[in-house]
């Protein structure tokens, strides 16, 4: 686990120098999101972000992003999950860290929910069928379109589908079904992934549906999914010329229960050897092929992704 310090430290140096040499061999690692101020001393400095005299919350939010990409090369924005953000968004982002920053992207749950869930927040929408499901022109109009002038930046966009009730899909076949012409209306402009949590879905003609697209397949770690290792052994789990990996959540764990054990996400408090081994061995295998590989780890897997990655590439 990286010490804390209230000043930039050696850790800090050596890691980021670490992980700049395995981007030059195709391996970008970075973590899921960027925004958490229990980072403060161990990837951020406080004093950057110190408005009369005091720590300001809204400054560091707007300014953080570059120094996160002092250590690390790449990151994934789970943000875009939950909209379509606007061009000015879009501008503000990309000018707020340096052109070499690699950014994976999260699309909209509107592009991939197809019943919304019973939940508040989505108001008189919840529990009726999403007519945007898998809808391709809605996905160029309203993110690719916006994403184009930055095309060199964005490493993949991830399309997360949550797990799928037999209500709404009876058989993985019909899943696929929809998926697949979906795929190949997409521009081959940028690289696609494809993050599944149902785990009978991790079959043969899965994999073949994504490797006939030339997208690839997200090895996750998530609550209700195989850990890590089982899905890179699986046969065929590798369907693109690049993989994906997001290390999200201990299996077994909640992601709620993950969110009140390790906020705010200071410290690594539980250790993973097993998901720690697989990332290792994915990393083994893309400087193998030499294939590019992208590593997100999230703080919710053992409490501090940053000690996490820490652990992975200097251990």
């Amino acid at each position: 686990m990286l010490p804390l310090f209230d000043e930039p430290n050696s850790t800090r140096t050596k890691l980021a120098a670490s992980l700049k040499a395995l981007s030059g061999q195709g391996i970008w690692i970075g973590t899921s999101s960027w925004k958490y101020d229990g980072w403060l001393g161990q990837i951020y400095t406080e004093q950057r972000y110190r408005t009369r005299g005091r720590f300001s919350r809204k400054k560091f939010e707007a300014e953080c992003l570059n120094e996160y990409a002092e250590v690390f090369p790449s990151v994934c924005g789970d943000f875009s999950f939950y909209q379509f953000p606007e061009p000015a968004y879009w501008s503000r982002l990309f000018a707020s860290a340096p052109r070499s920053l690699r950014f994976a992207f999260k699309v909209p749950e509107e592009i991939t929910v197809e019943t919304f869930p019973t939940h508040a927040r989505y108001g008189a929408r919840a529990g009726q069928r999403n007519p945007s499901f898998l809808d391709a022109g809605l996905f160029e109009h309203a993110l690719v379109g916006l994403l184009r002038p930055y095309r060199e930046q964005v490493a993949t966009l991830i399309f997360e589908f949550g797990t799928f009730a037999k209500k709404t899909f009876a058989s993985r076949v019909e899943f696929l079904e929809r998926l697949d012409p979906f795929l190949a209306a997409l521009t081959p402009e940028f690289r696609y992934s494809v993050e599944v949590r149902n785990q009978e879905y991790l079959a043969p003609d899965y994999f073949d549906c994504l490797r006939g697209r030339g997208v690839a397949h997200v090895f996750n770690s998530w609550t209700r999914m195989p850990p890590l290792a089982a899905q890179i052994a699986l046969p065929g789990a590798f369907t693109a010329d690049f993989s994906v990996v997001r290390a999200l959540l201990r299996p077994g764990r909640a992601y709620a229960q993950a969110v009140e054990q390790f906020s705010p996400y200071q410290a690594v408090q539980d250790p993973n050897p097993d998901a720690r081994a697989a990332i290792r061995a994915i990393i083994a295998r893309a400087k193998q092929y030499r294939e590019e590989v992208y590593i997100y780890v999230n703080n919710r897997l053992e409490g501090n992704a940053p000690g996490t990655i820490e652990s992975i590439v200097e251990g």
